[in-house]
């Protein structure tokens, strides 16, 4: 090992902790997405049932009411609603994408430091 900090397995070893540290870290971080897509879908179903009972409620009532201004503020979150899930779908697949380049990455380095005898093998 040169004395300037470490040689080449020095650097593989701390790549390869590193990766370590970052793979669950980014696991949580897809589940949570994860989780948050799914109460966003049942948000939007929320919305979508509310919305259809206002519009049923509004022509049922012998007295006019003017439900139509809350529907179309229902139908506005519910447009939000899509739009943050599609961003979080985005997001989720990117997440799914680094965390198979991080899997792909350990397996490439630890094949390297094994090959070169400075890694351990399990």
């Amino acid at each position: 090992m040169a004395a300037g900090g470490g040689g080449p397995a020095a650097r593989e070893l701390f790549a390869e902790g590193l990766l370590q540290f970052l793979r669950p870290a980014v696991r949580q971080l897809d589940g949570n997405v994860r989780a948050v897509r799914e109460s966003q879908v049942e948000l939007r179903e929320h919305i979508d049932s509310l919305a259809t009972e206002l519009c049923r409620i509004n022509e049922d009532q012998k007295v006019a009411l003017d439900l139509d201004p809350y529907v179309k503020k229902l139908l506005n979150a519910r447009r939000r609603v899509v739009l943050v899930n599609n961003i979080l779908q985005n997001a989720q697949e990117r997440l799914r994408r680094l965390n198979h380049s991080v899997a792909k990455e350990t397996v490439r380095r630890r094949a390297m430091l094994e090959a070169a005898g400075a890694y351990p093998g399990k």
